[in-house]
């Protein structure tokens, strides 16, 4: 298995199966620093559009919430 795999998940966007709304592309990803899991990634909110650094809305989206990842959609249950 590839080691770098986390870092295809930027260049994914993520979409939410229960009403069809494209959340955005991942920004980052959160891990278990003991285990080496990701535990969920994070999706900018509305205001990081203009905002780089703003950080009180991004979409924190658990990993047990991520139904299928593929070549360039990540669909969630969220």
């Amino acid at each position: 298995m590839d080691n770098d795999k986390g870092l295809d998940f930027r260049h994914k966007e993520v979409i939410n199966i229960k009403n069809g709304k494209r959340l955005g592309h991942v920004q980052d990803v959160t891990a278990d620093l003991k285990t080496g899991t990701i535990t969920s990634i994070i999706v900018p909110g509305n205001s990081k559009f203009f905002s780089l650094f703003a950080t009180g809305n991004d979409i924190i989206i658990p990993w047990e919430n991520i139904t299928c990842i593929g070549d360039d959609i990540i669909l969630v249950d969220f």
